[in-house]
């Protein structure tokens, strides 16, 4: 793996794609400021530019409503919604009795006193049975979009995937109770906190490869961005691929450059490296 570094010639690069959290957001959970005026810079020269996240299309369209012009892709819910320009340009929906047996399952964790809560995504809203403030402070965070119900297993939605918030270390507690599941369907850990469950087919690297196509871009016009598991496939969709410093090993191990921390600004100063733009001042 490489440092981030100006190549001998600059790439022609077409697409950018970065996950949110630990990757292009700051230590806030914010987008930096000086990303604004990289990101007008990347539309002069046709560049998309693509955020790639678990957290939900409605937030991330918040996020960036103040630049979207209605042209812009997201790559929503850990790769199973991709929406362009406001209309949906595929999804990969769990299956209904998975999500259910989700939901009784962390009903079941919570009866054996582990502290987690389950978030049902579907594409108009999250459904949640959990409100207490603690947890809903997450919630709020990743799904601006959400609903508390009686009952998450009989929700009137499309469900693209069940989110799982542990308030201790996810892949000790949570995720060793979700191993019926693993060679059947996606579970990644997506951060210390998060488990997400998905269908067997869907991730963000397959979401990426299909946005490739739809755009007619190559992995070699491709910069990818990211620090956690559910980042991996999507390093494997493009050429330019970084993993954040700091980032879980297995991911720094995967990408084939290795970028400032999110906390240094690393997606902007790279991008603007790599493609040989001025600094801002």
């Amino acid at each position: 793996m490489t440092t981030h570094h100006q190549p001998d010639h600059r790439p022609d690069i077409r697409l950018v794609v970065s996950d949110m959290d630990g990757t292009l957001l700051d230590a806030d959970g914010r987008v930096p400021d000086t990303f604004w005026p990289l990101l007008a810079e990347l539309n002069r020269r046709g560049i998309v530019f693509c955020p790639a996240s678990g957290r939900q299309y409605a937030t991330l369209a918040d996020q960036f409503a103040a630049v979207d012009d209605g042209g812009m892709v997201y790559i929503a819910e850990n790769g199973t919604y991709v929406v362009r320009g406001g209309a949906e340009l595929s999804s990969d929906p769990l299956d209904p009795a998975v999500a259910a047996w989700l939901v009784k399952t962390v009903r079941r964790l919570g009866e054996e006193g582990v502290d987690a809560g389950a978030v049902v995504c579907g594409k108009r809203s999250a459904y949640v049975e959990r409100s207490d403030e603690a947890f809903m402070a997450e919630v709020r965070t990743y799904y601006h979009r959400h609903r508390i119900v009686e009952d998450a297993t009989a929700v009137d939605d499309e469900v693209l995937k069940v989110a799982l918030f542990d308030f201790g270390r996810a892949e000790e507690t949570t995720a060793p109770a979700l191993a019926s599941l693993v060679d059947s369907h996606q579970v990644v850990v997506s951060s210390e906190h998060w488990v997400d469950v998905m269908a067997p087919t869907a991730d963000k690297g397959r979401a990426v490869r299909g946005l490739q196509r739809a755009l007619g871009i190559t992995a070699a016009q491709t910069m990818v961005f990211g620090d956690y598991l559910n980042d991996l496939q999507m390093l494997d969709a493009a050429d330019w691929s970084y993993a954040m410093a700091g980032a879980h090993p297995e991911v720094r191990r995967r990408a084939r450059h290795l970028a400032p921390a999110n906390t240094e600004d690393g997606v902007v100063r790279t991008i603007r490296a790599v493609l040989d733009l001025p600094a801002q001042t």
